[in-house]
């Protein structure tokens, strides 16, 4: 109902002020809505802001009492404050399933996310992106897009060259139960000791890189299947963080299909193309400095020209293009839009993260000095399960070990997602598994209370009477859900979704211990128990959209 309420203060506001941008924004502690567009007006009726707002504030009462929006002027602001009807009414639409879904959105998005070298598992320097993107596509669905999620799948770089030399060189075999990626970077790992040892092996990686590039059937399948391999243990990974990937789109396909070519056939008719030792695209106008290089000395294309090739696919294939990347990145995502736009093409939208990390420092794959993340996942769960025995001795074993398996995803995907994307952060068990306190277990544990509070209730029926300061408070902050998804999609901070699932939990925690709902009587009680089933629905929706279980006991 927020977005419905703030939509009809808005007509009305144009329409009294005869100004298209009324101001409108959230009226903090003070009301639902507030605007300063009385400021804007002084100079137009030279009247003193403070005199325009009370003027304002006359003309618009008798318009927004029927909506049940009562509007005041405090200095020269307009404060604008949500009533019972509206209370009720949001409630009400609470109770349905798929609550905070938004009419079905124009236009199909493609989100890319992950797309990590497959050259060893995803360590906890790979996943913030994952849940990052994950989040996102999540919104994105929820708020009525049609939504694609993809992994671009390098499968023909340097990397990938020193991993299948390692695998035709070095007699390394999987061990017994041994994930396909793990053991791929300790194949990885060992070429590259063996590099540093023996510089002469450089050679026979670039004319791999050689073979690979002229489309050599034989060169061609055993980095297909390399890659495959070390894929099928990322898909592992993700399916534990429930971050799946509706589509896997392999960079040498375009350039297969000839994609790649023609599109650098374009870029060689520009004015800003130079050939020299290699062929590089001047960006410089884009203040891009740095040369942008498309093929190497030796005629070989750089990882940038099937990329390129991949999002003028995606962009004549989306509405929408966006791409999560770390902020490591940063210039090769700007290059990229830059080159795109100079052939005229879609650029993506682009979502840079810093990096998560451990207590335990930076990573490395080549040095093979990472947690990965099947080890974070592991740790977490082993920490889950000792906290839930703890609290639940009563349930089996393999009850307790399936809360555990949710509760530790919970932990490491929220942790994660609540820091603003531009922000660093660490990742701390102890914080992440705190049902006490600000984490997804804690969001968790106020919709398993709330299922608990339903399931004692016996028979009761729907009331939307609302008057204490509790009641109005998390009444209203469950009216905002479906705004929140609309901002989330519309700003690209998945971090907004986090914040507004803890308050939510936080506001059902007071209500619930100011108020008593069993023990009430009357339309009290049903009122109340309607607002516990309001809160328990719009928690669930909120963790599903966060990729978390919406637990029923814990």
């Amino acid at each position: 109902m927020f977005l419905e309420a703030r939509a009809r203060v808005e007509a009305i506001l144009r329409e009294a002020t005869g100004e298209e941008d009324v101001l409108l924004a959230d009226g903090g502690d003070h009301a639902d809505l507030a605007s300063t567009v009385a400021f804007g007006l002084a100079r137009k009726r030279r009247q003193a802001p403070a005199r325009i707002a009370q003027d304002l504030a006359t003309d618009l009462a008798g318009r927004l009492e029927p909506d049940g929006i009562a509007v005041a002027a405090t200095g020269p602001y307009l404060n604008f404050t949500f009533g019972p009807a509206y209370l009720a009414a949001s409630v009400r639409a609470a109770l349905a399933p798929g609550y905070g879904a938004l009419p079905p959105g124009t236009g199909r998005v493609v989100l890319e996310h992950t797309s990590a070298n497959p050259n060893g598992p995803l360590h906890v320097g790979h996943i913030r992106n994952s849940v990052i993107g994950d989040t996102l596509a999540r919104a994105f669905r929820k708020a009525g897009y049609p939504t694609e999620v993809q992994y671009y799948v390098n499968d023909m770089g340097r990397q990938i060259a020193i991993v299948v030399w390692g695998m035709d060189h070095l007699g390394l075999e999987p061990g017994e139960g041994e994930k396909p990626d793990h053991y791929t970077a300790r194949v990885y790992v060992a070429a590259n000791r063996r590099l540093e040892a023996e510089p002469e092996i450089t050679a026979e990686v670039d004319a791999l890189m050689r073979q690979v590039e002229a489309l050599d059937p034989a060169t061609v399948k055993k980095f297909r299947e390399a890659v495959a391999s070390c894929l099928d243990g990322f898909r592992s990974t993700l399916a534990d963080l429930a971050a799946p990937h509706d589509r896997f789109v392999h960079e040498s396909d375009f350039l297969r299909i000839g994609d790649m070519e023609r599109l650098l056939a374009r870029f060689e008719r520009r004015p800003e193309a130079h050939r020299d030792e290699v062929f590089w695209i001047d960006l410089s106008a884009h203040g891009i400095e740095n040369r942008y290089v498309l093929r190497r000395s030796d005629g070989t294309s750089v990882y940038a020209a099937r990329d390129l090739a991949y999002h003028v696919w995606k962009g004549r294939n989306a509405d929408r293009v966006i791409d999560v990347l770390g902020a490591d990145h940063k210039l090769i995502g700007a290059s990229l839009q830059a080159a795109l736009r100079m052939l005229g093409e879609v650029a993506p939208e682009i979502v840079f993260f810093e990096f998560v990390s451990l207590p335990e420092g930076s990573m490395s794959t080549r040095a093979g000095k990472f947690v990965s993340s099947d080890d974070l996942i592991a740790e977490t769960r082993r920490r889950a399960l000792e906290e839930v025995t703890a609290r639940r001795p009563e349930l089996s074993r393999e009850e307790r070990e399936a809360i555990a398996r949710s509760v530790a995803r919970a932990a490491i995907r929220y942790d994660i997602v609540r820091v603003s994307p531009e922000k660093a952060t660490v990742f701390d068990w102890t914080t992440a598994l705190d049902f006490e306190r600000q984490s997804g277990p804690y969001v968790q544990y106020a919709h398993a209370r709330a299922c608990s509070i339903l399931a004692k209730a016996g028979a009761w029926s729907e009331a939307f009477e609302y008057g204490s300061p509790h009641e109005v408070a998390l009444a209203k902050q469950i009216a905002r859900f479906p705004a929140l998804v609309q901002q989330v999609v519309g700003e690209l901070r998945p971090h907004l979704l986090a914040t507004y699932a803890r308050e939510l939990a936080d506001l059902f925690n007071t209500f619930y211990h100011f108020e008593p709902v069993l023990r009430a009587a009357g339309t009290t009680r049903d009122s109340r128990l309607t607002l516990v089933r309001a809160a328990q629905n719009t928690l669930g929706e909120a963790l599903e959209t966060l990729g978390i279980d919406a637990l029923a006991s814990m």
